[in-house]
């Protein structure tokens, strides 16, 4: 009897909508909507018991330095500025460092990219394989020539499909170092102009009209001091 129950189609019961007359107010609110909204609500309900038994239970002597390193701010918290939190001599010795970790990079591309050119060219320039024939006359002579013209081969037909894959791959990684070197030599190029521009001195930055050699960077002279 249950098969035949469930053989039998039956009307699906859809939740009524919004009536006409309180069309302004929007979509009825469904079952499922409800859970949404009662899930959200327990859930604030619950962290507000929480901080209150918090605030009941806190120690009155309690005490971090974070407490007088923030300032209260139309109610919301708001750190102290770090702008100042590092002098003068430490700031210039980490530019220091973040230069030096940089040239380091550099020359480690740069090395990479010798030793990958030097492998590329040993591969491209590969020495094709002469044989030296002698021939007793000038019938032999012909016959030899004629038999080492028809077996000429070049040498990249010999290099397997997978080698040649490999080599384009290799040609493509050297590309990359190369536009890689490029953007670190610019970079160290600026750091080093920053690190300069923040040491004790007399400066200032040249125009266009006084440029030998006109340029896009900016460039900086110094002002001549005596050396004690």
């Amino acid at each position: 009897m249950s098969s035949l129950r469930n053989a039998i189609s039956r009307r699906a019961h859809k939740e009524r909508a919004q009536p006409s007359s309180r069309k302004k107010f929007g979509l009825l609110e469904k079952h499922k909507d409800y859970v949404v909204r009662a899930k959200a609500f327990h859930k604030k309900e619950e962290t507000l018991q929480r901080l209150k038994e918090k605030a009941a239970f806190r120690n009155p002597d309690e005490f971090y330095f974070q407490m007088i390193k923030t300032k209260t701010v139309h109610g919301v918290h708001k750190p102290e500025s770090q702008a100042n939190k590092y002098t003068q001599e430490e700031l210039m010795l980490m530019k220091t460092q973040d230069i030096g970790y940089i040239l380091q990079k550099l020359q480690s591309e740069r090395k990479k990219i010798e030793k990958l050119t030097a492998v590329l060219h040993c591969i491209d320039n590969h020495p094709s394989n002469r044989h030296i024939y002698y021939a007793e006359d000038r019938e032999e002579a012909r016959e030899l020539q004629s038999q080492s013209s028809e077996s000429r081969v070049t040498p990249m037909d010999y290099v397997p499909d997978h080698i040649k894959r490999k080599t384009a791959t290799s040609y493509r990684e050297l590309e990359a170092r190369k536009s890689r070197v490029n953007q670190l030599e610019k970079l160290y190029m600026d750091m080093s102009l920053k690190k300069e521009l923040q040491k004790k001195g007399r400066k200032r930055k040249l125009r266009e009209d006084e440029l030998k050699f006109p340029t896009s960077k900016p460039v900086y002279k110094w002002r001549s001091e005596r050396k004690k």
